[in-house]
């Protein structure tokens, strides 16, 4: 294994990927099944309203929503209008908002109604004939119990067809939300049914977490720096922990969350994710297959997790008045918290935990990465670092919010005596580039529109996550046991406990003042 990239290579890489990133989506109708919901609402049209102001959408490109619900295209834009003022990372101008007005055009009906699909088709020829060239994107926000319907709608219409992408020809590319399955069966019953329709090429199952601009630029950091990666390896790092911290509940979706878990919302999807960009090898190229394949082959080399593991490095938690909750059992044993420790059985890391948590109800809201190097020796030192804390280099990138990196490391206390302490450098990519970061929606809504999947999940990456987190949700299903914790802390003292006995500890999750974070 080599620790180290050519310059050549890294330069070919990163030019290969910015050039891939600048290309504008040829013109395509959106068709968004569930346009009316919450999703569409606060995150889609948001999104593709700020691409257009930053002009990233080709002309003509046409956004359809479908859902229940007769009305037109005037309404549905002016029910969208609020909603993308409210959440909208740009102020919403009124000339330039009748043109987003413009693109948006509306299917009411039911999904299982062929009335629906003949409307649309007859929207989506309209738009072929004003140049969208038969390119389309169709967008399930909706619940996966009814991706089938919606899926096998379109096929009997001829809307969708099984076909690898290629460039040239029109696009045919659905994206569907998680989550994907509730456990290994149902998850790959559904890749199945998906797969009966559609070809890899043309799925892409959407990850908010790798559109954040942090996730993305781990690999640039890594692989365009000389400086970090010699040091990415079991040599060098002592332990890994990456966090998924929020200061609110479930925010009314207690039916939900009863279904789904901390586990299955968070951990599976998003962490193993993030886990995966940070531990994968060197890529061939930029390319989406090339980086998918490195992740998915971290995956695979992940130890999987015997019950002694589960007893043992995996720590289940509920906050305090979850069980109060509207639609949550009086007895409820659902985690809203969850700690587990992973081994990856690899030459580079070897050795290395990677412990991962996400949690509901904590002292702060963040999602950072950090990398804790190993300690010096201390015999130069001893007498200097008498009486202080002198702490391992730590390296952390913040996902959310106030995207950024920081590094932890010692350094000389002015005066005239030899005195170490420990030192934060910061940069924040927002006062750094100087320029508003994007949405992860945003960016992979445009990815999505050129063909580009490199920060979607492929089908193997999710059958092995769901198998490395399957014994954690078998044994906790099957067994009570659920730490109750306060809100507005860390969460439960034993996942502090667990990672005490291996001498290492987690990120103090700090309340932030009123207004902050």
């Amino acid at each position: 294994m080599a620790d180290t990239i050519p310059p050549p290579v890294v330069g070919e890489i990163l030019g290969d990927f910015s050039a891939t990133k600048r290309r504008k989506p040829e013109p395509t109708s959106i068709v968004i099944f569930g346009a009316t919901g919450d999703l569409a609402g606060r995150k889609l049209a948001p999104a593709l309203y700020n691409i257009m102001l930053d002009g990233g959408l080709s002309d003509p490109t046409m956004i359809i929503g479908v859902s229940r619900g007769d009305q037109t295209a005037q309404k549905f834009a002016a029910e969208l209008r609020p909603k993308v003022e409210q959440f909208s990372r740009q102020k919403v101008d009124p000339a330039k908002w009748d043109k987003f007005a413009s693109m948006l055009d509306f299917v009411g009906g039911e999904f299982n109604d062929d009335k629906t699909y003949l409307a649309l088709k007859e929207k989506l020829e309209a738009a072929k004939a004003k140049g969208t060239r038969g390119n389309r994107v169709f967008y399930l926000s909706t619940p996966p119990s009814v991706f089938a319907l919606i899926l096998e709608k379109l096929h009997q219409h001829k809307l969708i067809e099984c076909a690898v992408q290629r460039p040239g020809v029109p696009a045919c590319r659905v994206i569907v939300e998680k989550p994907f399955g509730r456990d290994l069966a149902s998850a790959r019953a559904l890749n199945e049914m998906i797969g009966g329709y559609l070809d890899e090429s043309q799925i892409y199952r959407i990850d908010h977490y790798l559109g954040k601009e942090t996730v993305q630029n781990i690999l640039v950091l890594r692989f365009g720096n000389s400086i970090f990666e010699p040091l990415w390896n079991r040599n060098h790092v002592e332990y890994v922990e990456i966090t998924a911290a929020e200061d609110i509940g479930i925010e009314g979706r207690g039916a939900f969350y009863e279904q789904t878990g901390v586990v299955r919302d968070i951990i599976q999807n998003h962490l193993l994710q993030v886990m995966a960009l940070v531990t994968m090898e060197v890529p061939a190229s930029f390319k989406a297959d090339d980086i998918r394949d490195e992740k998915s082959q971290v995956l695979r080399s992940v130890r999987e997790l015997t019950l002694n593991d589960v007893a043992n490095f995996a720590v289940r938690g509920q906050y305090r008045g979850y069980r109060e909750e509207n639609g949550v059992a009086p007895n409820s044993q659902v985690p809203t918290y969850a700690a587990i420790r992973f081994m990856i059985d690899s030459w580079r890391w070897q050795g290395v935990p990677f412990y991962l948590r996400a949690g509901k109800k904590l002292a702060e809201r963040l999602t950072e990465v950090n990398i804790h190097f190993r300690a010096v020796p201390l015999v130069l030192f001893k007498e200097e670092a008498a009486g202080s804390v002198l702490q391992p280099a730590v390296l952390t990138l913040r996902i959310q919010p106030k995207e950024g990196i920081s590094l932890r490391f010692v350094a000389k206390v002015p005066g005239e005596h030899i005195q170490v302490g420990n030192v934060m450098m910061t940069m924040n990519y927002a006062d750094a580039f100087n320029r508003p970061i994007s949405e992860a929606y945003e960016r992979l809504l445009l990815d999505c529109m050129r063909g580009d999947a490199t920060l979607f999940n492929r089908r193997d990456s999710v059958d092995r996550a769901w198998e490395l987190i399957q014994p954690v949700l078998q044994v906790w299903e099957a067994t009570p046991g659920v730490h109750i914790y306060e809100p507005g802390t860390g969460g439960p003292p034993s996942a502090d406990e667990m990672m005490g006995r291996e001498g290492h500890s987690w990120r103090e999750l700090q309340r932030q003042p009123s207004g902050q974070g």
